[in-house]
C-alpha cells in the first residue's frame, strides 16, 4: 500500500506499507531512497510487515525550501511520525548511512517505542580529525548538486571510493542505484547535506547516550567502508546490548551490494531480540583480559 504520511510540521511524507507480521521501519541512506530497500522488502516480507518512507526533500515526498526544515532532530521526528500514521507502537528500526544515523538518535529519543536497531554503513563524519573536513566536503557537495544537477552529479558522487566495491562486484546494480540518485531533487539533496549531514554531532560526543541505549543493537559494516570502521567498533563498545557484524570486502552501500549477507544477519538478529537473547555483555567477560590465571 502506497499512501502519504504527514508530519508534525505538515511536510508529505511518501511510504509503502508491505504485508503483515512484526514491523520493520527502514531508512535509507542519503545516495539512496526508499526503492533502495527493496532487496530487503521482498525477503522480509514474507514473515514481517515492511515500512519504506522517502526522507523529506525526496520526492514523491515534499521537498520544503527552508532549509531549517532539515536537521538530524526533524529526521528523527520524520521516524516517529511515519509510525504513528500506521499506528504502530513499536518496530524494529532499519537504517544505513544518513539513516544509520537516524535509526541511532531514534533509539535515543524514543527508547519505548524501538524493539530493535540497525545501524548499518554509519560513521561519516563521526571520526574526530575528520569532522571539520566531513563539514567541509557536504557543503562543497550540496553547491554541486545545486549547480550541476542531480543527473549529471551523480556520475561523480556514485564514484566515491566507498561505491567502487559495488560498481565492481555488480555493475547493473551500481548502474541501477545511480540511475535513481541522478532522478532525485537537487534541491532537496543539497538542503539535506546542508542541514542534516553536515550538522549531525559526532558519534564520538555522544558516548554518554550511547551508554543508554536499552534497545538490542545490530552494527554492520563493510571492511572496505574505511570511515565506518573504527566509528562501528566505538559503537559497539559503547551501546550495552550491541554486536558487531562486519562484511569482508564490502562498501558503503552494503544492503545492494551484499543483500543475502544483509538479509541473513538481520534475519539471525531479529530472531534473537524476538527470543530474547540478545542481550548486552556478561560482566564475567572483561574486554581488558587476556587469560585468567586464578
Amino acid at each position: 500500500m502506497t499512501d502519504f504520511a504527514v508530519t508534525d510540521d505538515k511536510v508529505r511524507l511518501h511510504v509503502e506499507d508491505t504485508s503483515e507480521g512484526t514491523p520493520i521501519v527502514f531508512i535509507h541512506e542519503f545516495g539512496g531512497d526508499q526503492r533502495s530497500w527493496e532487496p530487503q522488502v521482498r525477503y522480509f516480507s514474507r514473515r514481517y510487515r515492511c515500512i519504506t518512507f522517502n526522507a523529506r526533500g525526496y520526492p514523491p515526498s515534499d521537498v520544503p525550501e527552508d532549509v531549517s526544515q532539515y536537521s538530524q532532530v526533524r529526521a528523527v521526528d520524520d521516524i516517529r511520525d511515519v509510525m504513528d500514521h500506521f499506528k504502530i507502537a513499536r518496530a524494529h528500526i532499519v537504517g544505513l548511512s544518513m539513516g544509520g544515523f537516524a535509526a541511532l538518535h531514534f533509539g535515543m529519543a524514543y527508547p519505548d517505542r524501538a524493539l530493535s536497531l540497525v545501524v548499518a554503513s554509519a560513521g561519516y563524519g563521526a571520526e574526530k580529525k575528520f569532522e571539520d573536513y566531513f563539514k567541509e566536503v557536504s557543503l562543497e557537495v550540496a553547491d554541486q548538486f545545486e549547480s550541476q544537477g542531480s543527473e549529471s552529479f551523480s556520475h561523480t558522487y556514485g564514484m566515491a571510493a566507498s561505491r567502487v566495491p559495488f560498481l565492481l562486484k555488480d555493475p547493473s546494480g551500481w548502474s541501477e542505484f545511480r540511475r535513481m540518485l541522478g532522478e532525485h531533487s537537487a534541491k532537496g539533496s543539497a538542503h539535506t547535506m546542508r542541514g542534516v549531514q553536515a550538522e549531525r554531532p559526532s558519534l564520538y560526543d555522544l558516548e554518554d547516550s550511547l551508554g543508554k541505549i536499552t534497545a538490542p543493537t545490530l552494527v554492520v559494516v563493510g571492511d572496505e567502508d574505511d570511515h565506518c570502521l573504527k566509528p562501528g567498533i566505538f559503537l559497539k563498545r559503547a551501546i550495552p546490548a550491541c554486536g558487531l557484524h562486519v562484511l569482508p570486502k564490502t562498501g558503503h552501500t552494503i544492503n545492494l551490494e551484499e543483500p543475502d549477507l544483509f538479509n541473513c544477519g538481520l534475519a539471525e538478529f531479529f530472531a534473537m531480540v524476538e527470543e530474547d537473547r540478545w542481550l548486552p555483555r556478561d560482566p564475567r567477560s572483561k574486554p581488558s583480559e587476556i587469560m585468567k590465571t586464578r
